[in-house]
């Protein structure tokens, strides 16, 4: 009777997340219906989730704190940029700023996970900032610190199939909803795959892993790799949607947004950096509408939302939530 009892509570919990899935699903797709600012702010949502998907695959599920994972950002959102300011092509353009993030991550990587703990860290965060550097500097090529300006939101096309104008920021919104859910889904599978778990298993044991003749090292440049790949994809979005690109993409401090994020809604949950990209951007446009030292501000809020929710907004749902629904409905069938 216990295990059935476990079973049910799993299949209610199971119904309760795909209820969930569906109602936000819903309610991105009639984002458009709001007018210009909530496509705006819901398209920059997106485009942090995904950002803060790729770097809790390194923190929560491999075990790797990056405070560069901007870098990799930018790289995609330049060459991103680049491209279209030469080639009006969307898809060529997020191709190549994925690629770019993708090789990037893989040599960077390639120096970094040879550490753990502080020093692969402080590793990532040197390798951010010479990027930024070299993008602040590199004016014939990034614009410097004026950036790359005029990006145009060319058409989605493949010559003799299709053509999708994607200068209405509706249209562009749709684009990005797709490949977010993608880029999602794409991490979410390496979660579960054998890869996935080889990662939890270095996070929780390297020793052990060690010893049972996996390498570590390649494991960790996977992942570090996918985490940029995703954080490129983020990046080439970003681009367009704002029709620009600025040395700010790779400042350690846009760093700090999927980390908090991640913080937010909970760091050892799929859906926690998901959840949190969202309440970021809420509780950040809220506070600036009441006071200019919004950054404090904002500070002070997450401080107090990440130390009264321990474990993210995610887990506490997970863990009293869903139970105390869950119950309910069990009643409520034994009344019946």
């Amino acid at each position: 009777m216990d295990g059935w009892a476990t079973l049910t509570k799993a299949g209610r919990h199971t119904r309760l997340a795909a209820a969930a899935g569906a109602a936000v699903a819903g309610a991105l797709l009639t984002i458009p219906l709001f007018g210009d600012y909530v496509i705006w702010m819901t398209a920059n949502m997106l485009i942090l989730a995904l950002f803060a998907v790729g770097f809790n695959l390194l923190f929560s599920f491999t075990g790797l704190l990056s405070f560069g994972q901007a870098a990799f950002f930018a790289v995609g959102g330049y060459v991103c940029a680049k491209i279209l300011l030469a080639v009006p092509s969307l898809l060529l353009g997020i191709i190549g700023g994925v690629l770019a993030a993708g090789v990037a991550a893989l040599i960077i990587g390639f120096l970094c996970v040879r550490h753990t703990e502080i020093y692969f860290a402080m590793l990532t965060l040197a390798f951010g900032m010479m990027i930024h550097s070299i993008i602040w500097k590199w004016r014939s090529v990034t614009g410097g610190d004026d950036g790359l300006v005029g990006v145009p939101r060319a058409p989605l096309e493949i010559p003799g199939l299709f053509s999708i104008e994607m200068a209405e920021l509706d249209r562009y919104y749709y684009f990005v909803l797709v490949l977010v859910a993608l880029g999602i889904f794409a991490v979410w599978r390496v979660v579960r795959s054998s890869l996935g778990l080889t990662l939890q298993s270095i996070r929780d044991s390297e020793s052990r892993v060690t010893f049972s003749g996996l390498s570590v090292r390649k494991y960790r440049l996977i992942a570090f790799t996918i985490a940029g790949l995703a954080s490129g994809l983020a990046g080439a979005l970003m681009v367009p949607l704002g029709r620009s690109a600025s040395p700010a993409l790779a400042n350690w401090t846009f760093s700090a947004e999927p980390v908090i994020a991640t913080l937010l809604g909970g760091a050892f949950t799929f859906a926690g950096p998901i959840v949190g990209a969202f309440l970021f951007y809420i509780i950040k446009e809220i506070v600036v509408i009441f006071t200019g030292y919004w950054m404090m501000t904002l500070g002070i809020i997450v401080l107090a939302l990440v130390l009264g929710f321990r474990g993210g907004v995610v887990s506490v749902i997970q863990n009293h939530l869903l139970p105390l629904l869950t119950r309910r409905q069990s009643d409520q069938g034994e009344d019946r």
